[in-house]
């Protein structure tokens, strides 16, 4: 029989078969080594992802930070400016320490319009801005004060005021008494119409025709109040028609009342009165026409006071 060479592995040998055993583990290996690569990129990539989110939130907590702010700095603004407006002692209050005032809010603004402020830099304008508000605070507890002092002072004022337009009152009053005192009176008024003769003789007559000026003559009685000196006096005669008899050309005017109206006068004369003497006075009025039948009426004034009235009628023609 023919002997069998090949080479047959005995049962139990491993000569074949470590080989495949070898690259079967060096397969697993490989396989571990991309899976746990791609396990670290996935794991990565969620930190990374992670980190980004946390980024973006710190960003808009800061960027909401800021704009609490900005509208909290605003409104701390509004308010001082509000308070300047309305109250000129708070300008004079705020300009004593204007620099640094100026200082803050230019440090506050300059904080809160850099979109990258920080958050200690947001932390710095937050506490600018309540020392701002602190400040605000003690201006308005100022006004306050000085708004109650000048109450005080406006009451005190006010009672002065009272107490000053009494006296007044009372001066104004006592005087009125003096100056009412001192105007004169006048008694026994008569209303005189007078006929010239050719021969420049005068002669009282009654009839309008007849008559060529009118004469009034009156008494200044005694008066122990009226000081020594000149007295203005105005006389004012009413034509039977009610107007005045009033001709500027002739001297006539206009003169204030004591209530402050004014009043034309027909004539006026000065006369030097003597303290606490009786005086005659007569004044004359020749008009440039003729005179009318009727009731003529004379007022005498003085100091604007009407001091004495009378009246004459005159007759239509007729002989003397």
């Amino acid at each position: 029989m023919t002997e069998n060479t090949f080479n047959t592995p005995a049962a139990g040998s491993s000569g074949p078969e470590k080989p495949r055993s070898r690259n079967g583990l060096i397969y697993g290996i490989l396989i571990a080594a991309l899976a746990g690569t791609w396990i670290y990129m996935l794991y990565d990539k969620n930190k990374t992802t992670d980190q980004i989110a946390q980024q973006a939130t710190q960003i808009d907590s800061i960027s909401t930070s800021r704009d609490a702010l900005q509208q909290e700095y605003n409104a701390a603004n509004a308010r001082l400016d509000d308070l300047i407006s309305q109250n000129s002692r708070m300008d004079s209050l705020v300009k004593t320490k204007d620099k640094e005032i100026a200082d803050m809010k230019a440090r506050i603004q300059g904080i809160l319009s850099n979109k990258n402020a920080t958050q200690k830099e947001l932390a710095e304008a937050r506490r600018l801005i309540e020392t701002l508000k602190g400040n605000i605070e003690n201006y308005t507890e100022t006004i306050e004060r000085l708004e109650g002092e000048k109450i005080v002072l406006t009451g005190e004022r006010d009672n002065a005021r009272k107490e000053r337009d009494e006296v007044s009152t009372q001066r104004d009053s006592l005087n009125k008494k003096v100056n009412l005192g001192s105007v004169l009176h006048a008694s026994n008024i008569h209303l005189q119409p007078i006929n010239i003769k050719k021969n420049g003789k005068e002669v009282e007559t009654t009839k309008a025709k007849r008559a060529d000026m009118m004469r009034v003559s009156f008494d200044l009685d005694e008066n122990r109040i009226a000081p020594t000196g000149d007295k203005e006096l105005y006389v004012a005669i009413t034509s039977p028609d009610g107007s005045p008899l009033a001709v500027e050309a002739l001297g006539s005017g206009r003169f204030t009342l004591e209530d402050g109206t004014e009043k034309l006068y027909t004539a006026k004369k000065t006369v030097n009165y003597a303290t606490g003497q009786k005086q005659t006075v007569s004044m004359d009025w020749k008009q440039n026409s003729d005179f009318k039948p009727g009731d003529y009426a004379v007022e005498i004034y003085h100091d604007g006071y009407k001091i004495g009235s009378g009246k004459v009628t005159l007759k239509k023609g007729g002989l003397f």
